[in-house]
């Protein structure tokens, strides 16, 4: 999972992150790119995440919880569901390799939405929400140096075209990002309209 720019997590705060999951086949795909990469580069920690968008991440002490998931409910209630593109890799020297989304408007619309969210955090002696400016898919991160510029080469070469449809949101809770998530909440979209009508 993506982590918090920040240092751990002090003493009754909770990491909470907000995610899009893609859902079958593509989730497979991805998968079976990041299996590959492992394979390749010998990097473990590569296939014990599964493949998800960071949307926003914070952190919050539990009791916090049922007022945030509240506010959720509202943004999300009235949200239609969005399509997602991948179009093929990039990277962040000098460790990460990612999907592009060609897509990033509904995720900036998500994120003008959650501003609500962020200012309650931070009404509440939190620091303030990250909301993810670049949506991305990672196939990899933290690999070390020579790895990613060995790595970049192979993936600026590959293709990699997806779509979905995001129906749902996950807000998902760790206590410090070598912990295992937890599912706290799923948000529902409504349903779009006319979607996946131009496929690759």
């Amino acid at each position: 999972m993506e982590k918090l720019e920040a240092s751990p997590p002090e003493v009754g705060l909770y990491e909470y992150l907000l995610v899009v999951q893609p859902g079958s086949p593509v989730n497979e795909k991805i998968k079976k790119e990041k299996e590959s990469l492992t394979k390749s580069y010998h990097e473990k920690i590569t296939v014990k995440t599964q493949p998800h968008i960071t949307v926003a991440n914070f952190l919050a002490r539990e009791p916090m919880e049922e007022t945030v998931i509240r506010y959720m409910e509202r943004i999300f209630s009235m949200q239609r569901s969005f399509e997602v593109a991948f179009n093929n890799y990039s990277g962040v020297p000098p460790h990460t390799i990612y999907l592009r989304i060609q897509n990033p408007e509904p995720f900036k619309q998500i994120n003008t939405e959650l501003k609500v969210i962020s200012n309650y955090v931070s009404s509440c002696s939190c620091p303030p929400v990250r909301l993810v400016s670049n949506p991305h898919l990672t196939i990899a991160r933290r690999l070390p140096e020579t790895d990613y510029l060995k790595a970049m080469m192979e993936y600026s070469q590959k293709t990699f075209h997806e779509k979905f449809i995001v129906s749902e949101l996950v807000l998902l809770r760790r206590s410090s990002q070598y912990d295992e998530c937890k599912k706290v909440h799923v948000f529902r979209l409504q349903p779009g309209i006319n979607l996946l009508s131009t496929p690759y």
